[in-house]
């Protein structure tokens, strides 16, 4: 909940609740003293407390935030189990006989927790983890370890609401049926509650009666994958960094193939001798060579595409994190193939590497009226996502045009910058749109406007068929981007299309389909 708020911009202090698809998954001290608790819904969560913020649940935010604290801990205790972030639990015993006493051993690990800067920890010592998370939750800052004694689960749970289950359906039923006490609820018979209540009953009253059985399974450590390189000078020039990285990315790669790993999501974090930290994210279309390593660092130095050597301030820092590290298996061509051709993505990433990140591009289709707003250049290797969502409904879209006369197919050639072009009517004037879309005459051919880019513009292209208008007006609250267009498709002789656009007086060919 502390990193979601911090990342949030908001203080711990607030009442903040963590929302996980719809219903309260953790909640600040204050949220807490206004009646909210976990598995509450959004809305009833915001009733008991008005002032309440909702966060979205990140798991990364928590990951990031949580891995460190569990890490500080494990060096000086094994066999950790962590139920969810914020919150761990293991097994007594070894840290007693260890350090000479339960309440020692709790003292220990919040001191361990108070050097790596994290303040506010609570210990709770009892049976079973349920009663060692209430115990943990009903110290206070002054007694911040509590311990209940061998065998007093029971009496210690009792006084409690049956609201510390955590089972919002089933506590409202309580409460109703006069039920407000862990200790009334444990006095009901074991078989009555299951036939009533069902399996999730029947945990439930187990905990009340302290009979908390689940044993304490530690996590598996995993692998450190996290490659940190300090630079003593600094290095201001991006051939150096990236010549020295090249030694830790072989490690880093070498790393994850003994573990049978591939990376395919890259996090590169760059400290500067002025004090910022650059980070970016990676992405790759199969998975992370040390070559690949080595050239998102270049890029990342050089910025979008430059190609200077001069940094603006001395690099002191880098650090690689595999953010995704993938089993090897799970990116290997099936059977029969259906995996990314390897020569082409070769090429692709050669010329990459040579022309800078964003040289090399691939178009993914989203949302909008028009092909060219529908077409976003992603560089090759990054995630594809459109600049407009495709989802949302688009009134006006192109694709909204008669499928029954014209197919509503993408055009393979998109002009960067529309060809200015005149269309002319049989007896040879302008063809122009009225506000009704009326024509004042019908199409017969257009010819395209000298330019660079344009081979043929003298020629007179005869129209074979067409189709149109289509009338758009896009954005009319605001002057500065207001668009009135009527929308054509005309066929020529060559047996190719295009889609014309008619803005005021001005003829644009804006595609061709081929």
């Amino acid at each position: 909940m502390t990193a979601a708020a911090v990342a949030a911009g908001r203080s711990p202090d607030e009442p903040i609740a963590i929302l996980e698809k719809g219903k309260v998954l953790a909640t600040s001290a204050a949220a807490r003293a206004g009646g909210v608790r976990r598995g509450l819904r959004a809305r009833d969560a915001q009733s008991r407390c008005p002032e309440l913020v909702v966060l979205k649940y990140d798991p990364v935010i928590d990951a990031r935030a949580f891995d460190p604290v569990i890490s500080c801990l494990e060096a000086i205790t094994p066999g950790i189990q962590v139920i969810r972030p914020g919150m761990c639990a293991l097994k007594a015993r070894g840290p007693t006989r260890f350090y000479g006493g339960e309440s020692a051993a709790a003292e220990k690990l919040l001191d361990r927790l108070e050097t790596f800067e994290v303040l506010g920890g609570r210990v709770g010592i009892a049976d079973g983890p349920f009663a060692a998370e209430q115990a943990a939750r009903a110290s206070s800052a002054r007694t911040r370890v509590l311990v209940v004694p061998p065998g007093g689960s029971p009496e210690f749970l009792a006084p409690l609401t049956v609201d510390v289950l955590e089972q919002p359906q089933l506590t409202d039923l309580l409460r109703r049926l006069g039920l407000r006490s862990l200790g009334a609820f444990a006095q009901l018979s074991g078989t009555e509650v299951l036939t009533r209540f069902g399996p999730e009953g029947a945990f439930a009253h187990r905990l009340a009666r302290g009979s908390d059985d689940r044993p304490v399974v530690a996590r598996e450590i995993p692998p450190e994958l996290t490659r940190t390189l300090d630079f003593e000078p600094a290095v201001d020039r991006v051939d150096q960094v990236a010549f020295a990285v090249r030694s830790v990315a072989d490690e880093l790669i070498a790393r994850l193939t003994e573990l049978g790993l591939v990376c395919t999501t890259l996090r590169v974090e760059v400290g500067t001798e002025s004090g910022r930290i650059h980070e970016r994210e990676w992405l790759h279309p199969r998975w992370f060579s040390a070559a690949d390593v080595v050239d998102r660092v270049r890029w990342q130095l050089q910025g979008s595409g430059t190609a200077t050597s001069e940094l603006t301030s001395p690099v002191v820092r880098l650090r690689l994190v595999p953010d995704q590290a993938d089993p090897v298996g799970a990116h290997v061509d099936g059977l029969w193939g259906g995996g990314p051709d390897e020569r082409i993505h070769r090429a692709l990433s050669r010329v990459q590497s040579m022309l800078g990140h964003g040289a090399v591009a691939s178009v993914v289709i989203g949302g909008g009226r028009g092909f060219a707003e529908r077409q976003t250049l992603v560089p090759w290797g990054d995630r594809p996502v459109p600049t407009h969502p495709p989802d949302q409904p688009w009134p006006g879209a192109i694709s909204s045009v008669d499928p029954a006369r014209w197919p509503t197919l993408a055009p393979t050639t998109i002009f960067p910058a529309p060809l200015r072009a005149k269309v002319y009517a049989e007896d040879g004037s302008e063809v122009s749109v009225s506000a009704r879309g009326a024509l004042s005459g019908a199409p017969i051919a257009f010819r395209l406007d000298p330019a660079p880019q344009v081979a043929d513009s003298n020629k007179l292209h005869p129209i074979t068929a067409w189709a149109g208008p289509w009338l758009t007006h896009e954005r009319w609250w605001d002057p500065s981007t207001e668009s009135r267009q009527a929308r054509f498709q005309f066929q020529t002789a060559d047996t190719r299309a295009w889609l014309f656009t008619l803005h005021r007086t001005t003829w644009q060919a804006q595609a061709t389909y081929d």
